[in-house]
């Protein structure tokens, strides 16, 4: 409502509006006025008056009927409508209460009783107007609500999908790796490639016969304590495992992320391996169990990417490299680290390694320049 409050005076009596329009600018109100059932509808869609005092009996249209389709207009505010006229009978009062009006006030006009009328209608102009605009502003702010509940469904939607893609990878990639390529969107990473890749094969010796005379809570808990400390080193050097067999671990470096220090990274994995390995071999044997441990290192070309089906998957290497380090590996002797020559070649100085010559390994067609490991120079 506006400060002060515009009043729309209609009636087709000169002398009448004069009264009224001097009676309410005196009070502080801001007045307009219109002098038939026509005009008064054109200025209540124009100026949206904060009240009207409308008379009943004028040309063109009478009050009842201007008020009727006032309120019937719902492109307008709500405004009240004092009901001035001659007319006093009840069906009178009745009809203009049923046409819309607010108050009715009869002819000669007391003009106290008519400013204490506007003050009454004005306060439930005020109030409604206040109402008016809580809904509004509570509309708008459910509005607002509904879109920040609906951004936090998608971010909750994005978020809940990078977990599980984050779990998808922590399968088969250190955490590390894992963590850059989910907050990189980088899963176009896991597609199918070919890149040079440094392959690790390693195992327990003796475990066949070990399982077969074991009690399979035994056989769990030397596999467990094998596992957890192999996961250990993984994390460390980020490397990318690819498979779990039973005592045998398969992983690799430089992919899906490059690293300039593939080989470096997969001799010093061997050499911390070999350590932990050996540590938990002096307790399983104190428990009467005898195994060893071999690991084979080969560097090649593969061909690498996601393999599996709808709901499991891998992430695998396929090529010669895997197999020649899976062959290194068997050909090891307990506590062996066994290097193809690419290996040796690419550690360079910093390998402590004896070379054993040409060996023809299961599987390949040509012998391969197989070193063993002793240690790395600092």
């Amino acid at each position: 409502m506006r400060d002060p409050a515009l009043i729309l005076v209609v009636d087709d009596n000169e002398a009448n509006v004069d009264i009224l329009v001097t009676r309410l600018t005196a009070n502080g109100y801001a007045v307009i006025a219109a002098r038939d059932g026509e005009e008064a509808i054109a200025r209540a869609h124009a100026d949206k008056p904060d009240l009207i005092l409308l008379d009943v009996m004028m040309p063109k249209i009478d009050g009842f009927e201007v008020a009727r389709r006032l309120k019937a207009d719902g492109s307008l505010p709500f405004m009240p409508i004092i009901h001035v006229t001659a007319k006093s009978e009840s069906r009178d009062v009745v009809a203009g209460l049923d046409a819309g009006g607010d108050e009715f006030l009869t002819k000669p006009i007391d003009h106290a009783a008519l400013l204490a009328r506007v003050r009454a209608i004005l306060r439930t102009k005020a109030l409604h107007d206040t109402v008016e605009a809580q809904a509004r502003e509570l509309a708008r702010q459910g509005q607002e609500l509904a879109e920040w509940n609906r951004t936090l469904e998608q971010r909750v939607e994005v978020q809940v999908g990078e977990l599980q893609r984050l779990g998808r990878l922590r399968r088969f990639l250190s955490p590390q790796v894992a963590d850059v390529i989910v907050s990189s969107d980088g899963e176009h990473l896991l597609r199918s490639h070919r890149r040079e890749i440094t392959v690790v094969f390693c195992d327990l010796r003796g475990f066949t016969a070990f399982s077969e005379i074991a009690e399979p809570e035994e056989v769990m808990g030397v596999l467990a304590a094998y596992h957890e400390a192999a996961g250990a080193l993984i994390e460390r050097y980020e490397a990318t495992l690819e498979r779990f067999a039973g005592d045998g671990l398969m992983l690799f470096f430089n992919d899906p992320l490059p690293c300039p220090d593939a080989a470096e990274r997969a001799l010093r994995f061997a050499l911390d391996m070999r350590a932990d390995v050996t540590a938990l071999a002096e307790r399983w044997h104190e428990r009467g169990h005898v195994l060893g441990f071999g690991i084979g290192i080969a560097q090649g070309y593969a061909t690498l990417g996601r393999v599996g089906f709808e709901g499991r998957g891998d992430y695998a290497a396929v090529g010669p490299v895997v197999n020649q380090a899976s062959r290194l590996c068997d050909l090891a002797k307990t506590g062996e680290i066994l290097l193809s020559q690419r290996v040796a070649v690419a550690a360079g100085a910093m390998a402590q390694a004896e070379p054993l010559g040409d060996v023809a390994l299961k599987g390949l067609r040509q012998p391969v320049a197989v070193y063993r490991l002793d240690g790395l120079r600092e």
